[in-house]
C-alpha cells in the first residue's frame, strides 16, 4: 500500500503514525478522554462476542506507586533467582518503577474467563483461554489507536504477565480478573520514529 493511500484514509493514517511513547507531560488527562479510549477498547471484536476484557484505571499517585513497588519487588526476586548481577537488577527495577509512576494514567488491561465457554478437556479449555487473550489484546490495540487519535501518547507494557497475582492483590481486583498488560498514557513529551520490515520478509502468498 502506498503512503498516499495510507494518509488518505484516517484509520490507516493513525496506524502508520502511532508510536509507543513512554515519556509524558505531567498534565492530567480529563476523565472524558480516558472514557473515550476505554469505550474504543470495548468495540474490539471478541470470541463469541463475550467481551472478556476488563479495565482498571489508575490515576492516583499513591496507587501507581504501590503497584510499581510491588511489581518491582517481584521483578527483583525473579532476577535474583536468575543470578542476574545486582547492577542490572537495580537498573531494571528502577526503570520499571519510573515507567509506572511517571505516567498520568495507567490502564491495567485484564481478561476474565467468567463469560467464556467451558469444556471438559484441557485442549479446548486452553484454546478458549487463548481466544479470550486474543480478544483482550485486540481491545488493547483499539485503545492505543484511540489514544493516538485523541492527541494522547500511550505504550503497552507486558510486565503484568509475570506477576498477575501481585497486580490483582495490590489493586484488590476481582478474582477472575487476570492482568494481561498495562497501557501507560498521557500527553506526549517525546517523539519517536519507527521502521517495519518489508512485507516480503513476513508474508507468503499461496
Amino acid at each position: 500500500m502506498s503512503n498516499d493511500v495510507a494518509t488518505a484514509i484516517p484509520i490507516l493514517e493513525a496506524i502508520h503514525q502511532r508510536r509507543s511513547l513512554r515519556r509524558y507531560q505531567q498534565e492530567s488527562v480529563p476523565k472524558a478522554l480516558i472514557e473515550t479510549v476505554l469505550e474504543a477498547g470495548t468495540w474490539a471484536p471478541s470470541a463469541h462476542n463475550r467481551q472478556p476484557w476488563r479495565f482498571a484505571v489508575l490515576q492516583s499517585s499513591a496507587t501507581k506507586e504501590e503497584l510499581a513497588l510491588a511489581m518491582g519487588q517481584r521483578l527483583r526476586r525473579d532476577l535474583e533467582r536468575d543470578f542476574v548481577p545486582e547492577a542490572v537488577i537495580t537498573k531494571d527495577v528502577s526503570r520499571s518503577y519510573e515507567r509506572l509512576t511517571s505516567a498520568p494514567v495507567l490502564i491495567v488491561v485484564c481478561m476474565s474467563m467468567l463469560d467464556m465457554d467451558s469444556y471438559s478437556d484441557e485442549k479446548r479449555s486452553r484454546n478458549e483461554e487463548i481466544m479470550a487473550i486474543q480478544s483482550t489484546a485486540m481491545a488493547g490495540q483499539n485503545m492505543l489507536l484511540a489514544a493516538h487519535g485523541t492527541g494522547l501518547a500511550a505504550c503497552w507494557m507486558c510486565a503484568p504477565l509475570f506477576c498477575p497475582d501481585i497486580v490483582r492483590e495490590t489493586l484488590s481486583l476481582p478474582e477472575d480478573w487476570d492482568a494481561q498488560g498495562i497501557i501507560s498514557m498521557g500527553y506526549p513529551a517525546q517523539e519517536r520514529t519507527k521502521t517495519r520490515e518489508s512485507l516480503e520478509t513476513r508474508v507468503i502468498w499461496r
